[in-house]
């Protein structure tokens, strides 16, 4: 009875400030604990709530439906999205080019028509037989190498008609795409894409000459980019067709794509990757020196290079795989794509109007506590079930009683957990009543799978912490850098330590930030793996020098082209391939100007977002610094608050919206009777689409929020700046668009700054708490809605992100030090981006206790004296005054973190030191005794 009443106590103090399901997963740690003191229970057996939480999922799910999660209250169906790594083929051909580009069809055509009578021959291509038909791409190989600008475009459009499908000699989209496909496979043989790549080059460098960036180029429209739209058209239909067939496993295709995949992996003949040269494309279009390029083909065309080049997202799974098995660590085995499949999208967070409503039934809620309280005495229970069953049955699942099955598939659908070899299963329908699907019989009620979607996970950095607290609590001491030792320590500690040690987990990143440790302690003798020339490995030191250039390039691309954005005076004018010469004079023309302009952003959107992503993971799997560079980058070019800003709109609005007119894209616009463009034949192109969503647009939602995720991971500095941002209410509105992999990563976001966002935002948005509780992995020992974490201090936020970068530059100093030298000579705009968000941090932060210097790196208001010894660090070691914010942070200025450019440095030594070197060597060395175990 004396146990009891502790438990009712803790109970009740715990009530206001946990959510229900906190409440019921401490409950059912108690009964774990039920023989262990008071002590034992708070420190020990919070770590298996969790696990004993997942085990009664489907109970507590009845709880939060009840009181948070109205069905009334969903907005339309779930969508039928799924996330691949491109939409369809069609689609991607067709967004290739804008709906101004129409007339510019049939110059291809009249070219190719031209060009077959000047070879005497029939304008049919289909006509022609397979030796002529290689004779004449020969002949317009040869044409593009002349000097004549007019005779080698021509050739240009020709090659472009033949790319294209020829399509002004088939009557159906099959037929074109097939004759693209065939041809695709000759112009690759003849070398077309390497003629083109030479085109491309003469173009960029005729763009970027002096005489023309001296004159400045105003008024940018869509004849200024003419020629080279159809170069990058024919390089980008040529990419996208092989990636297609590749991705469908053609035999006809297997040797070509691998060809061409090792093509694009390795530099042209000016040294440089395709990949990088389109980067610098991007770069000298955001800087201004070339405003006619179109940056819509080029980020497409850069996509689909380093998507092929790299490998999608099943080539990402197996190279997981394959370097965890190497380091000796084992596969994985969720995927995060398969395991949101089982998941279901939640309703939208509740109106102040669904609060209101939700606070009469109360007495249900109650109850259901009660009911929670006792469940370790089986008698009670069944005697509670029976009393109420005939009163769960009349209101058939209304309240808290109802189907279970139901009530949990709110959250999520059966799914086995992979980690386990049996699946465990409980009972679907706790409170013994009929369920909806099955008629009652006298028949086992139906088994299914109780558990959470995610495997609990828990590091060693978290395990060692809990033996820390656990030591100096029970026995008072600690054992550094021992992670097994038990000794002394009660029994249900031993249970808390057995169950972390069971769901422990060591990512991939976590074995290579040990061996870079192990370098930097022991540089001699620790042996270093030779470094593999995998394609991420080989455009990482492609970009490396330039890397927050283009990194800066890509962010103002996305900035413009951002539905948010203000329609004032830009830098650049992602524009210039999309405005025609003349501007629209009646209603029709405007409302296709109108619906091409958002048509073009939203592309432009998703191809940005899409290469970020790709690169970032490729990063990380190839090793965690070359990620923790391209991030820091990012972070410091403003990239979070810029996906804040693009989620800052109505985002189910934005996500429904369709900018586009089938009749227009192409292959339909130029194949069979053309109807007259009118008002109702855009409704009519609108009805043609049979979802209720934009694939693009849900694409490249879902690939900002993963950015967003992988940037703010296990950062707390970069977590705080969602607090400063007040990015809460943003990432609220996001939930409304029913997509579980969507909301997953909302959650996550959630998640990550719950604790900073106190006690009355999480009374106050329940809901959303417990769709987090049933859909984000459970980390064991993370109080991430209580708010007690020790290294959520904000005064260690900036030493943090110092400390990673001293670590990402002597891992880059050390295996790249020529690209490492450029990058410190090229890091002006990278510095001023990073002057910039600190400040931003810093702005936010005056409301939080914080007071910043200049540099970004003051003194916190809550911390005491943790400026003051941080400064007292650094001119220990020499560097006064902080850190120097006029110019990028280089390796010398880190020789007190360890760089190996401390020893770059001359020193001189006096001529005391000379004279009376011997003896010195002879005492202090030769007869001094040194314990290296002490040491």
């Amino acid at each position: 009875m004396a146990w009891k009443q502790k438990n009712k106590l803790l109970f009740d103090t715990c009530k206001d400030q946990l959510s229900c399901g906190a409440v019921e997963e401490y409950c059912d740690a108690e009964n774990i604990a039920r023989s262990s003191t008071m002590q034992c229970i708070q420190s020990g057996i919070n770590v298996l709530s969790s696990i004993a939480a997942s085990n009664k999922r489907s109970e507590r799910a009845s709880v939060d439906t009840d009181t948070h999660d109205a069905d009334a209250n969903c907005d339309g169906p779930d969508l039928d999205f799924v996330y691949a790594d491109v939409d369809g083929y069609q689609n991607e051909i067709a967004e290739l080019y804008s709906y101004t580009e129409f007339s510019e069809f049939q110059m291809n055509v009249k070219a190719f028509e031209d060009q077959m009578e000047l070879y005497d021959l029939p304008p049919n291509w289909q006509k022609q037989d397979s030796a002529s038909q290689r004779g004449i791409v020969m002949k317009l190989v040869d044409q593009l190498e002349v000097s004549d600008r007019s005779f080698r475009m021509q050739a240009a459009r020709c090659i472009l008609y033949l790319a294209q499908g020829c399509w002004a000699e088939v009557q159906s989209d099959e037929e074109q795409h097939q004759i693209t496909r065939d041809n695709v496979l000759v112009l690759y043989q003849l070398g077309v894409f390497a003629s083109f790549i030479d085109l491309l080059n003469m173009e960029i460098e005729s763009a970027c000459s002096p005489d023309i960036v001296a004159v400045k180029i105003t008024n940018v429209t869509l004849v200024d980019s003419t020629d080279i739209r159809v170069i990058l058209s024919v390089l980008y239909i040529i990419t996208e067709t092989i990636r297609d067939e590749r991705e469908k496993g053609s035999e006809d295709y297997r040797e070509l794509a691998d060809s061409f995949v090792q093509e694009i992996n390795s530099p042209l003949p000016d040294g440089e990757l395709l990949a990088v040269k389109l980067l610098g494309m991007i770069t000298r279009f955001c800087s201004g020196a070339a405003p006619q390029f179109p940056m819509k083909k080029v980020v497409l065309l850069l996509w689909k290079v380093s998507l092929l080049g790299l490998g999608g997202m099943d080539v990402l799974k197996n190279l997981k795989n394959e370097y965890r098995l190497k380091v000796g660590l084992e596969p994985i085995t969720e995927d995060t794509l398969e395991v949101t499949k089982c998941m279901r999208a939640s309703s939208p967070p509740a109106t102040a109007t669904d609060i209101l409503e939700n606070q009469y039934p109360k007495r249900n809620f109650k109850r259901s506590l009660m009911k929670q309280r006792f469940l370790d005495e089986p008698e009670q229970i069944d005697m509670e079930m029976g009393g109420n069953e005939g009163q769960n049955n009349a209101n058939n699942g209304s309240g808290n009683g109802g189907n279970g099955e139901e009530e949990l598939s709110q959250y999520y659908r059966p799914y086995d957990d992979p980690s386990s070899s049996t699946s465990t299963t409980s009972t679907a329908n706790p409170n013994n009543q009929p369920s909806l699907t099955q008629p009652p019989a006298a028949v086992p009620p139906v088994q299914i799978t109780a558990r959470l979607p995610w495997t609990p996970k828990v590091r060693q950095k978290d395990i060692d912490q809990f033996l820390d607290i656990s030591r100096n609590k029970f026995i008072g001491y600690s054992l550094i850098g021992d992670h097994e030792s038990l000794a002394g320590l009660p029994q249900p500690i031993h249970e808390g330590f057995k169950t972390l040690q069971r769901h422990m987990y060591m990512s991939l990143a976590d074995v290579q930030i040990k061996k870079e440790e192990d370098i930097a302690r022991n540089p001699i003798s620790t042996h270093e793996d030779e470094i593999k020339l995998t394609p991420a490995e080989v455009l990482y030191q492609a970009i490396l020098p330039n890397l927050p250039q283009y990194m800066i390039a890509l962010l103002k691309v996305l900035l413009a082209a951002s539905p948010t954005s203000k329609s004032k005076t830009e830098s650049i004018n992602i524009m210039a391939d999309v405005l025609p010469r003349k501007m629209p004079l009646t209603a029709t023309q405007s409302t296709k100007l109108t619906v091409d302009i958002g048509r073009h952003k939203e592309i432009i959107v998703k191809a940005v977002s899409a290469i970020i992503l790709l690169y970032l993971k490729h990063f990380k799997i190839n090793h965690v610094y070359q990620f923790e560079f391209m991030s820091q980058h990012l972070v410091f070019a403003n990239c979070i608050p810029l996906v804040l800003k693009f989620f800052n709109q109505t985002i189910t609005e934005y996500v429904n919206t369709k900018n586009s007119i089938p009749l227009l894209d192409f292959p339909s616009c130029v194949i069979g009777e053309q109807p007259d463009l009118s008002g109702d034949s855009f409704v009519y192109g609108g009805e043609m689409s049979d979802k209720s969503y934009s694939w693009r647009n849900v694409f490249s939602c879902i690939n900002l929020l993963r950015i967003l995720n992988k940037l703010i991971k296990w950062k707390h500095s970069r977590v705080m700046m969602l607090v400063v941002f007040k990015s809460a209410p943003i990432l609220k509105k996001t939930l409304k668009v029913r997509h579980a992999m969507m909301q997953l990563y909302v959650l996550k976001l959630l998640k990550m700054q719950t604790k900073y966002l106190g006690r009355q935002w999480r009374k106050s948005n329940m809901k959303t708490m417990s769709a987090i509780y049933a859909k984000v992995r459970h980390r064991l020992n993370d109080d991430w809605a209580f708010g007690n974490d020790l290294e959520s201090r904000p005064w260690d936020f900036q030493a943090e992100e110092c400390t990673l970068r001293a670590c990402v530059d002597r891992f880059n100093l050390r295996r790249y030090p020529e690209a490492t030298q450029k990058c410190g000579n090229n890091g002006t705009a990278a510095q001023n981006a990073e002057n910039a968000q600190q400040s931003n941090m810093m702005a936010g932060n005056n409301g939080c206790g914080n007071n910043g210097d200049a540099n970004g790196y003051g003194n916190n208001g809550g911390g005491g004296n943790g400026g003051h010894s941080q400064q007292q660090q650094l001119n220990d070691y020499g560097v006064e005054g902080g850190f120097p914010s006029d110019e990028i942070l280089t390796h010398s200025d880190f020789a007190f973190f360890g760089h190996s450019g401390w020893w770059d440095r001359k020193v001189e030594l006096t001529d005391y030191f000379k004279a009376n070197y011997a003896v010195w060597l002879e005492e202090e060395v030769y007869n001094s005794q040194t314990d290296w175990d002490a040491l």
